[in-house]
């Protein structure tokens, strides 16, 4: 069968999907330019099966085209963090070990050397992109695996955690669902696109729902301001570290700037932080500029997002709310016993957003599950009204003093 993905963005064919550095491009243009990328890397072969494909770009239309290329091809795609030195990437490359390695023209002296090293071909964005179509493109069964993104956890070193298209699927429609995406939104993106909150809550979702994804290729608090301030975004997504550095921008600036900004934000629906948590000066002092109280969400790499606040009703500073739609999420304790509310417990997840395997270590991935399939991820939380209060990683935030167990980020 066809990617639901792409048979979902024929419907917005004529529509602005990407917008970037190198142009503005409709959804046409995407299926044009992934099929072209596809047929490239398969060489008149029928399906890539699985093969791995490392992905090092900036973010971009390169990205987003070579991303749509390798899945549609029968691919798993390994994005690779531009920021990354040499060793990291080297890491990778023999962790993964990829079919090819596709880089930005820009990047290519940083892994041409170790792919030559590894025996592995390395081709540029552009050359792939410039591919033909091949009209026989294989069918992608939803439990195939469509990404491997590496995450460190709190120890050892990084592991590939293997996402399905189902695994993102059920993302982008819990997401979609949970903070009303619609065809008519659009959202900035300047987040790094080798992390899920890049990949999938910003650029995928927004593509599953015919919006349109304006691209940054870097963060630039000023930059992203004054984008802000055209009033076209009706969507904004960020990190705590984000908002702090726009708000010590916005402070820097004079009174005229500051209010045409603020104005611009207001335009916004939606804001949104997460990947760490959020200060609660921070979230006050940004809803004092631009009348947006931000939305906490708690997610990870394996799991994609299972806590929100949400979209209308109270958002409580230093909450992350409740499950998401379509994940159940409970609370442990050191036994494995679901704890009352008020009692603080190991967050366990289960639904179809969560991982399925890490990469080529069967005993981890064993040890992560319980024998009724929930995901232990190893924070803690406590349930207060309702709604989850993060506690910390149980294996480094939570401290034992005076015989009580307590939160080093309390």
């Amino acid at each position: 069968m066809n990617l639901p993905l792409v048979q979902r963005s024929h419907r917005y064919a004529s529509r602005p999907a990407i917008v970037a550095p190198e142009g503005d491009f409709t959804y046409a243009d995407l299926g044009t330019a992934s099929a072209n990328v596809a047929g490239q890397l398969l060489r008149g072969r029928q399906d890539l099966a699985g093969a791995r494909v490392c992905l090092l770009t900036p973010p971009g239309w390169d990205y987003v085209a070579t991303l749509w290329g390798i899945w549609r091809a029968g691919g798993i795609a390994v994005p690779l963090a531009v920021s990354h030195p040499p060793p990291e990437l080297e890491y990778v490359l023999d962790d993964a070990e990829p079919e090819v390695v596709v880089a930005h023209l820009g990047m290519t002296e940083r892994v041409a050397d170790a792919a030559a090293a590894r025996g592995l071909v390395a081709v540029t964005t552009d050359a792939v992109m410039r591919g033909t179509a091949d009209p026989r493109l294989p069918a992608i069964e939803p439990r195939r695996a469509a990404m491997m993104l590496y995450t460190s956890g709190t120890t050892g070193r990084p592991k590939g955690v293997v996402i399905s298209h189902a695994n993102v699927q059920a993302q982008v429609e819990s997401l979609s669902e949970a903070w009303g995406w619609s065809v008519d939104d659009r959202i900035l993106l300047h987040l790094p696109l080798h992390h899920v909150h890049g990949i999938t809550n910003i650029l995928t979702t927004a593509l599953w729902n015919g919006a349109t994804c304006e691209i940054m290729p870097h963060f630039d608090p000023v930059a992203v301001w004054q984008r802000l301030a055209s009033g076209h975004f009706t969507l904004y997504m960020a990190v705590p570290t984000v908002y702090r550095r726009l708000i010590e921008a916005w402070s820097a600036a004079d009174n005229g700037t500051q209010e045409e900004w603020s104005a611009g934000a207001r335009a916004c629906r939606l804001m949104v932080s997460g990947s760490a948590a959020l200060p609660v000066p921070t979230l006050e002092r940004w809803r004092e500029i631009t009348g947006h109280t931000l939305l906490e969400r708690y997610g990870m790499t394996e799991i994609g997002m299972a806590l929100s606040n949400p979209l209308i009703g109270e958002r409580r500073p230093g909450f992350v709310g409740s499950a998401l739609p379509g994940l159940d999420v409970r609370l442990v304790d050191e036994d494995e016993r679901p704890v009352t509310a008020g009692v603080p417990g190991q967050i366990h997840v289960r639904g179809p957003t969560v991982f399925s395997e890490y990469w080529r270590r069967p005993d981890e991935t064993a040890a992560a599950f319980t024998t009724e399939g929930w995901f232990r991820t190893g924070d803690q939380a406590v349930v207060e009204d309702g709604a989850h209060r993060i506690l910390g990683r149980r294996s480094v935030d939570i401290l034992k003093t005076g015989g009580e167990k307590i939160s080093a980020l309390e």
